[in-house]
């Protein structure tokens, strides 16, 4: 019976990976196509670099779940990285080629340094607001597809601006297609979720295009697609432009891998799954250098189609290998069929793709409930819009960075008493009823002194010393949070032993962590201290110090 019950389960898998395979099948074929244009590169680059990602992935990755390949937001990073090195469409391809690469390496030597906690640190608020302005900045370019112009250069507003002053040559062929693709996306989105709402778009966008003669009527198309079938070859650019990559590629570098590891990490917690993200980081990196040497472009983790497999069924790394073949045939086979491909059709695609990123919802729900992340989110959204992509990713990196550094700087100094009929010691704004002790000052920084938040601790504590009266003759320290004492966390707090002693007032310490006792002990506060000064805990302190 248990034999019977496992082949069972084990062929409802099997089906299920199918399922999902075919499922993030007809997404990645659509998106290849679109996803290439905003990169720009041509649509083969794509087909090159999709499998060989689901591949890898599928190898080196943990998560059952997720589906690398070709995002919107690693194209149009890509594509803005790549455009500031050269504007010459001809090197694009090698250009686009040797960031994956060079994005690749920075996030296997991360992943094997074991940084992959530094997501940790992009603040929720500020990747809202840096997505949230690459999605409108997308949205305007691909707006100039649907009504047949060009949307220059520069950042959103400049581009928004020359498509409204081309309004005289819009195309109505072309904006009646585009519209005509994007009402059929949302209706099918809506109504049949489970269907593959971009495929069917494509394959009837086809089907009108070759029987009605769109390019006859002035809709642009995407045009013969050569087969691509991924072969190893080295990115073909001069030593000098892999430099001017470098910096670009840790700023993508970031997003890629906070985009995959957000993606793999919820499906993780849903399924009861753990993934490793310094093990994600490298294989996220791995995946993007295979990419970069057959021809593709930078890839991350898709929340599109991770989440449309999983729901067909997927379970395990198989969906994505047999996806790999399923577009290898496609490449090889069946580009071809893409010819007469409307590319208002694609920028209706791309728009759907992006629209999760417009995050309105969040943004009202930061504006009910944090001001403070509201305008961090705002901020982050103003820099990509100002400033363009790239300039916008370092800004909200570097907000993210001023939270952390703020959030850090900032200790609650909590004033000890003890607790009602117990003799521990608790925070007397916390615990009404809590009894202080004569003449002796009991404090607790909740939080960890470093170099960032020593100073003003210091402060802190001569303010409170200073506002108790009568003046306390000693000053305990509770460290207990502290477990490691820097230099110059020590140099402050021999400081404050100095300004205390000046009023009159000894300065004690107890709960000295045992790591942070080396320290202590090798530095000359230990010694300017007066003997017996430093206790195992609060309530030795109060011992040793005796009553009044």
């Amino acid at each position: 019976m248990v034999a019977v019950q496992t082949a069972r389960f084990q062929r409802r898998w099997l089906r299920g990976d199918m399922l999902g395979a075919l499922t993030a099948w007809a997404l990645i074929v659509p998106e290849c196509v679109a996803y290439a244009q905003i990169a720009g590169v041509p649509p083969q680059n794509a087909f090159y670099g999709a499998p060989v990602a689901l591949v890898v992935y599928a190898v080196l990755g943990r998560s059952r779940f997720l589906i690398i390949g070709a995002t919107s937001a690693a194209a149009v990073l890509s594509g803005a990285t790549v455009s500031d090195v050269s504007s010459d469409a001809k090197a694009a391809v090698g250009l686009s080629a040797a960031l994956a690469v060079i994005t690749g390496a920075v996030l296997i030597v991360a992943g094997l340094a074991r940084l992959g906690f530094v997501t940790r640190f992009l603040a929720e608020p500020v990747l809202t607001g840096f997505l949230f302005g690459m999605a409108l900045t997308i949205v305007v370019r691909q707006a100039a597809k649907i009504v047949g112009v060009s949307s220059g250069d520069g950042q959103f507003f400049e581009r928004a601006w020359t498509v409204l002053r081309a309004i005289p040559d819009w195309s109505v062929a072309s904006l009646t297609v585009g519209a005509l693709a994007l009402a059929a996306l949302f209706a099918l989105e809506r109504y049949v979720p489970r269907l593959p709402a971009s495929l069917l778009v494509l394959a009837a966008a086809l089907a009108v295009s070759a029987a009605a003669g769109l390019k006859d009527h002035g809709v642009a198309v995407v045009g013969k697609i050569p087969a691509a079938v991924p072969v190893p070859h080295l990115p073909g650019i001069p030593a000098a432009d892999w430099w001017k990559l470098a910096g670009g590629a840790c700023g993508v570098a970031l997003v890629v891998f906070a985009e995959a590891y957000s993606i793999a990490g919820r499906f993780a917690r849903e399924h009861g799954d753990e993934v490793n993200a310094n093990r994600e980081m490298a294989a996220v990196g791995a995946a993007n250098i295979a990419v970069g040497l057959v021809r593709g472009f930078t890839v991350s983790g898709s929340a599109s189609r991770s989440a449309a497999a999983e729901a067909a069924g997927a379970r395990s790394q198989l969906t994505s290998l047999v996806a790999a073949a399923l577009i290898l045939v496609t490449g090889a086979f069946l580009t071809p069929l893409f010819t007469d491909l409307p590319e208002p059709v694609l920028g209706a695609i791309v728009i759907m793709a992006v629209r999760s990123f417009l995050r309105t919802a969040e943004l009202r729900r930061y504006a009910h409930l944090d001001r403070a992340s509201l305008w961090v989110a705002l901020t982050a959204l103003a820099g990509v819009l100002l400033f363009d992509l790239l300039p916008g990713l370092l800004i909200a990196v570097t907000l993210s960075l001023l939270l952390f550094i703020a959030a850090a700087g900032t200790l609650n100094l909590a004033v000890l008493g003890r607790l009602p009929g117990s003799p521990l010691y608790g925070d007397t704004s916390q615990h009404p009823g809590t009894a202080t002790v004569p003449g002796v000052l009991l404090l607790r920084p909740d939080g960890t002194l470093f170099f960032g938040n020593t100073d003003r601790t210091r402060l802190a504590i001569l303010a409170q010393t200073a506002a108790t009266q009568p003046t306390p003759r000693a000053v305990v320290l509770d460290l207990s949070a502290t477990y490691r004492l820097g230099l110059p966390v020590l140099d402050t707090l021999d400081e404050l032993r100095a300004a205390l002693e000046r009023r009159g007032v000894a300065l004690h310490l107890a709960r000295l962590r045992s790591s942070a006792r080396p320290a202590f002990d090798a530095h000359p506060l230990a010694v300017h201290l007066e003997p017996g000064a430093v206790h195992n805990d609060v309530q030795d302190a109060v011992t040793a110090l005796g009553p009044p």
